[in-house]
């Protein structure tokens, strides 16, 4: 293991905190992967509002994997879709892109929870001007690749186990979501020459017999092949692997470019009003 980072709270609107364990001071990105942000649980009282406004994106992936309650995404090209706990959804921004999320108006009338980790995945160079889509996967769209007494992880993307997960890349990304319970062990497969991260969402674990708490990221060396896992009490991970892109990274704001000058010609574009409109 490279390193075992802490992920710290960092706030990403006046009303949302999240906690950020990629990129850190320690360890800057593991390109395709520029970032994790783990937001909740969330507890919102019936009639509470909440919403993350209309903003731009550009150059990559906002992919999100919802733990808990359910999410609404609204984005200007054309897309309005629920996400529920256990599902996943895929925004690739490309050549520029506006969105808003926030939970359903439904789970803020009645109240509930909200827990949900959201990854930024970086695309080549190459197809960084390409046209934005949009694609999800509903729970019981997840393969199950690992399946047994207190142990299941779901692919979300990428393949494992002989199984494809439901959401496409332009480069080699496997993800999945898993619980193992309080005693059991695993073990999981990460492709040589690959970037692989676990992150614990829940609970703490043992990892190459090295323990690892709740809200730690875990980078592996890129020769890693088998990772083993024990639970010391129940947990929740993440688990990414995925072949490197080997190109500059600019990212600022909510832009993931290969240059400065790319940056800047973005936050130019979307003042200028080349991102279009959305309404709230």
């Amino acid at each position: 293991m490279d390193h075992i980072l802490h992920a710290r709270e960092k706030k990403i609107t006046d009303e949302e905190t999240v906690r950020q364990p990629l990129p850190h001071m320690d360890f800057r990105f593991a390109n395709p992967f520029i970032v994790i942000h783990h937001s909740g649980p969330l507890t919102y009282k019936p009639g509470q509002q909440a919403r993350i406004h209309p903003h731009p994106h550009r150059g990559f992936s906002p992919y999100t994997f919802m733990l808990q309650g359910e999410g609404f995404h609204r984005d200007n090209a054309g897309n309005d879709e629920v996400i529920k706990a256990g599902g996943v959804q895929w925004m690739f921004a490309g050549r520029g892109i506006l969105h808003s999320e926030g939970p359903t108006k439904e789970l803020l009338q009645q109240g509930g929870v909200m827990e949900l980790i959201q990854l930024w995945i970086n695309a080549p160079r190459a197809n960084k001007g390409d046209k934005p889509f949009y694609q999800a996967a509903s729970a019981g769209q997840l393969p199950k690749v690992i399946d047994e007494d207190g142990v299941q992880f779901r692919l979300a993307s990428g393949e494992y186990n002989g199984q494809t997960g439901p959401i496409q890349n332009f480069t080699p990304v496997v993800s999945m979501i898993g619980e193992i319970g309080a005693g059991r062990e695993i073990e999981l497969n990460a492709t040589p020459g690959y970037w692989t991260l676990l992150y614990v969402a829940k609970g703490k674990v043992t990892v190459n017999d090295q323990p690892v708490e709740m809200h730690h990221l875990v980078v592996f060396d890129k020769a890693a092949g088998d990772i083993f896992v024990s639970a010391t009490e129940d947990a929740q991970l993440l688990f990414l692997s995925a072949e490197p892109i080997d190109e500059p990274v600019a990212a600022k704001d909510n832009y993931v470019m290969n240059t400065a000058e790319e940056i800047e010609q973005a936050m130019s574009d979307y003042k200028n009003g080349l991102f279009g409109t959305l309404s709230y």
